[in-house]
This record gives C-alpha cells, structure tokens and sequence, in this order.
C-alpha cells in the first residue's frame, strides 16, 4: 500500500480534446508553484502542447521553467531506451520469431499500452523519489486516459499470453541465448515483469483520494458536456477521486452586446445550470474566455488566479465517492449520494443510457456503464443519504 506519511501530492487532469485541459494543468501548476510547492507537470499526452503553453522547449526529461517549477513531455521511444532496452530487445525477438520483418518488428516492440506505461512509470519514480511536493499530470483525451487509469488492471495479460513462454522456459532458454547471442532474454522478461508490478503499486497510488485526485475540464458544450459526464462515471467506478469540475472558455455575457451571440448565450447559460447539476456536489470552476490564444507565464498566471481564487490550488476539494456500484445475487446496485433528502422527496426511472433522477423541479441524468443496456431498472429507495438503485437482467438476456 501508498506510504500514507508521505505528502506528495497528484492532480491528473483530463477532457475531451480541445477544451483547455493543458491550459488549466500548466495554470494550476505555475500558480503552486509560485505558492511555494516544488511542482513537477507530466504530459503524457502523444500530441504534446505542454510546450506551447508555456512558450518553452521542453524534453523527455523535467526541465526547470521558474523556481520550485519543472515541465516534461514523456516520450515512449526515449523512455524505453534509457529504462528498458532487454525488454525492448525481449519484444524484437518475439516477433522475428513470428515471421514479422524487422521494421515493423522494431515499431511494435511498443506494446499496445506502452505509451501509458511509460507515462506511469515516470509518474511512480517521481512520486516515491519523493523530490516533489506536487506533481501534476496533463493527460491524453478522456479515452486514452481511462486507458492510461486501467491499464494496471490488464498488464497480466500480457505476462500469461502474449508470451509462448512458461517462466522457467524463459529462465532457461533466456540464460542459453543470452551466452550465445548476447540477447538477454531473460532479463528482459524480469525487467516485464518488475514493470508491471510497479504499475500495480501506482494504481493503489492513484485509487488513494488522500493522495491522487482527477480534476476534469470541460467547455459549455453539448458534446463535451456528455464525455465529461460518462469519464466521470467511470473514472467514479474505477476507484478514482474526482475533486472537482473546470469549466473552461466561459463567454462573458456582454459579449452578447457585440452581435450575433445571444443564442450562444442563451446555450451556455442553459449549458453551465447542467453541469451544476449533473456534476452536485463538486466544486465547479470557472475559467472566462480570455478572447485570444493562450500561451505564455502572463495568461496562464491571470488563468490561475481566476481559477483557484484564494483557494490552494494543491488542496483536495472533494474527497467522498458520488456513486458507486456492487453486484449482489446477480444483479447491480448503483448508489448515488443524495444527503438531506427522504423517499418521497425522489423518483427515478431509465431513459436509454442514463438514470434520471428528479429531485422537486430538479432533475439529474446519470450516463451509466454500458454493460447496463442489458439490464433493467427494478426499483430504488433512499437509505442513509444515499440513492439505491437495483439493476436486474432483461428477460432472455
């Protein structure tokens, strides 16, 4: 388990592609800093923009921007070079053996995965080094960052078959072509094997509120909205902390003075009362369209400093589970927090993928996991602040 005594702290921060995610991890990070927090950000992004925020070349390796404030951009290729050339050579191997020519054997040497295990493999040395107190993460789009969130969860597959090897085999054999060719099969397959036990220590690192939380950004935009809400969902299932919502790229309303923007406005008002709701009870930030391009330490201090306020930008600003979900006697049990509210107070009912629930004049919708299409709403009740809501299978399913 995490070292609990420890006080490095994990902002991950994630959206659908183009909302500002990165805007708002280089803000948050240049603001705690400047607070006093020795801050690492992380891109662990493929389409790096991490640089164009800050208006600075930055490597594979931390760069130091400011005092207490360091960037980098993970870079796969440059990651297995300098940390895991037997397994990269274990991989080549593989695939000659399979018939693959050496080019493309050399490019699928990268696992499928491997960008998000590089990125989590920097993330662990970095957080037990313990040189930071603050490290946050700018990751890929919401997709690739369940992806990058769960893969501690599936890298035994790869232990138990993508190898045609038995442990011993590899020992052996592995020790046999190692004195022959000089290829150190069998270090290689250690060095797999180290690698995905440390991926399990950093999911418990993750999946530890008091230490880890996401942080999801979004626009005030159909779209978006929807991603943000289904990420939240299973980011909430997984185990993860989501502290809080930003919403990025407000529109003032006197820009409805200007012309032409009044219906823009009239969607954004509509759009921000959504996510107030769908997203109860966490915070909800907001960040002003600034109408120009962002980039450099000026913008991203005003960003900052309209984002947090005189919050502390490192502080953990909700920490209790909205949902969760439990199986019992092969059915689903979905429960929601709802403190102050009675029985009679709720109603509920299934429409498609989400569970709405209308609360007086107040209706909320909850994007629900998709293995739920072939289940069917079979009631719910409120007990101990919590919604219950019973999930059983559709008949002949």
């Amino acid at each position: 388990m995490p070292d609990q005594s420890r006080s490095t702290r994990i902002l991950l921060f994630t959206g659908k592609g183009g909302v500002g995610k990165t805007t708002c991890a280089a803000a948050t990070a240049l603001l705690a800093a400047e607070k006093g927090y020795k801050t690492l950000i992380l891109s662990t992004d493929p389409a790096h923009s991490l640089a164009d925020a800050f208006d600075r070349k930055l490597g594979p390796e931390p760069k130091r921007l400011r005092p207490r404030l360091y960037a980098q951009e993970v870079d796969l290729y440059y990651s297995m070079k300098k940390y895991w050339g037997n397994m990269r050579e274990l991989m080549l191997l593989v695939f000659k053996w399979q018939g693959i020519n050496e080019i493309a054997a050399e490019e699928m040497a990268a696992l499928p995965g491997m960008g998000e295990a590089s990125a989590m493999l920097w993330l662990d040395l970095f957080y037990h080094s313990g040189d930071y107190d603050l490290i946050i993460v700018d990751s890929a789009p919401t997709g690739e960052t369940l992806t990058f969130l769960t893969l501690p969860q599936a890298t035994e597959w790869w232990l138990t078959r993508a190898f045609p090897f038995q442990k011993l085999a590899f020992h052996t054999v592995g020790f046999a072509v190692r004195k022959t060719t000089g290829i150190p099969l069998d270090k290689g397959y250690e060095e797999l094997r180290a690698l995905f036990e440390r991926l399990k220590v950093m999911h418990e690192v993750l999946s530890d509120q008091s230490i880890s939380s996401v942080r999801l950004v979004m626009n005030p935009e159909k779209m978006v909205i929807r991603e943000a809400r289904r990420a939240y969902t299973y980011l909430q299932l997984y185990g993860y902390g989501v502290d809080a919502v930003i919403v990025n790229r407000i529109l003032p309303e006197e820009a409805g003075q200007d012309g032409g923007w009044e219906k823009y406005l009239e969607a954004q008002r509509a759009y921000l009362e959504e996510i107030e709701g769908s997203f109860s009870p966490l915070p909800v930030l907001r960040v002003p369209h600034l109408r120009q391009e962002v980039f450099g330490f000026e913008l991203l201090e005003r960003i900052g400093a309209t984002l947090y306020g005189d919050r502390d930008p490192a502080a953990i600003f909700y920490e209790e589970p909205t949902f969760r979900m439990t199986s019992e006697d092969g059915a689903y049990l979905l429960e929601i927090r709802l403190p102050f509210l009675e029985e009679k107070d709720v109603a509920t009912r299934r429409f498609g993928d989400q569970l709405v629930v209308q609360v007086g004049n107040q209706r909320r919708n909850y994007l629900l996991p998709k293995f739920l299409s072939y289940y069917r709403l079979a009631g719910s009740r409120i007990e101990a602040g919590r919604l219950h809501a019973r999930f059983v299978p559709e008949e002949g399913s």
